[in-house]
């Protein structure tokens, strides 16, 4: 069960660090069911729990006999019931999951390239792992607005009976809350640049983004496999998140700067061919790689196109790609302000401005 508003993109004023907990309280006690037995259900049904959140949305699910998952699912919507106990041990483990993210440059450089390309002050660009002192109060109110099952996606493989399986969820979960009807916040692409100063090393860490709000998710992938192939030169890897697309590296802050600029200004044609057969492999391979990535490709094609054709679906909307499309993409993307991020020692970093005109 993927819940798109209960990242922290969603949270409002004062609700800081409220994503965060409220994934840390994951299948605790709902309404008329306590922990134990949430968790000892799955556990007898032969499931396995897991969950998720970031910036843009939040993930409840498990992997269990296909003949069991129907049973199982209303616990991924229950109400939550926030006992003392459990609210005090979810910001207990929120704090340390902020803590051991302060010691991953990685994630402080996702922190902060969202923070630079949408506004760190904008709901895109806030920080995901921010625990703090989020009030109890807090909590609850952007769980029971966030966590409902209006705008929620639920998905599921190896079932047999589509209408059965359809007929005896809606049964259990006709008592789940369902939350507010609102869309998921917007945000608008703006560009900039955050650096975070870490002594003690001569190494940055640095991410080059662009704007990716404005193509579709196959895309954004085939894009992020042209700035693979042109980057591995000098070492760097490409990424494409929500609404963004790029390259990250580490090393001495100029000379990184300057590889990353000189790889994402390669995408020729021989490169667009090569990285639209990647892409659809990739994407291919996805709906084959376990019922935990299956269930994450569908959901993200019903959260862009309202539906999920399989494959075949996949297949086609590559193969609908021409190589001038990716190349006009490229091009619009190079005429807004870019993104940079960089943690570490940045004395030789060069600033955005210096490099923004090497795009236009």
């Amino acid at each position: 069960m993927t819940y798109p508003k209960a990242g922290s993109s969603n949270e409002m004023l004062g609700e800081q660090g409220a994503a965060l907990v409220n994934k840390c309280l994951a299948f605790n006690s709902g309404s008329g069911i306590s922990t134990m037995m949430i968790m000892r259900n799955i556990e007898d049904d032969g499931g396995v729990p897991f969950s998720s959140a970031g910036n843009f949305g939040a993930t409840l699910g498990f992997t269990c006999p296909p003949e069991n998952a129907a049973r199982l699912a209303p616990l991924l919507a229950t109400e939550c019931s926030f006992e003392k106990w459990d609210v005090r041990d979810a910001k207990a483990l929120a704090s340390i999951e902020v803590e051991e993210a302060k010691k991953s440059a990685q994630c402080v450089l996702t922190e902060n390239i969202f923070a630079a390309a949408f506004g760190p002050q904008s709901a895109a660009g806030r920080p995901y792992y921010s625990a703090g002192s989020v009030s109890t109060e807090a909590i609850k109110s952007f769980r029971r607005r966030n966590y409902g099952i209006n705008g929620a996606i639920l998905a599921a493989t190896g079932v047999s009976d589509h209408a059965a399986f359809v007929k005896q969820l809606e049964e259990g979960l006709s008592a789940s809350p369902a939350g507010s009807p609102d869309a998921p916040a917007a945000f608008t692409y703006l560009g900039g640049e955050s650096r975070v100063a870490v002594s003690g090393g001569s190494y940055a860490h640095v991410a080059l983004a662009f704007d990716g709000t404005s193509v579709s998710a196959p895309m954004l992938n085939v894009i992020k496999k042209v700035f693979q192939i042109s980057g591995a030169e000098v070492g760097a890897q490409a990424f494409a998140t929500t609404n963004l697309v790029g390259l990250y590296g580490g090393g001495a802050g100029g000379s990184i700067v300057d590889g990353l600029c000189d790889a994402v200004t390669k995408a020729g044609p021989n490169l667009v061919k090569r990285a639209k057969v990647l892409a659809k492999a990739e994407a291919l391979f996805a709906l084959d790689d376990g019922s935990k990535s299956l269930t994450s490709a569908m959901t993200a094609s019903v959260l862009e196109n309202g539906t999920f054709t399989g494959a075949t679906g996949v297949a086609a909307a590559y193969d609908a790609i021409s190589d001038k499309e990716v190349e006009a993409s490229v091009v619009a993307m190079f005429k807004k302000k870019p993104t940079l991020a960089a943690v570490g020692d940045i004395t030789s970093v060069p600033y955005l401005g210096s490099i923004a005109s090497r795009f236009s």
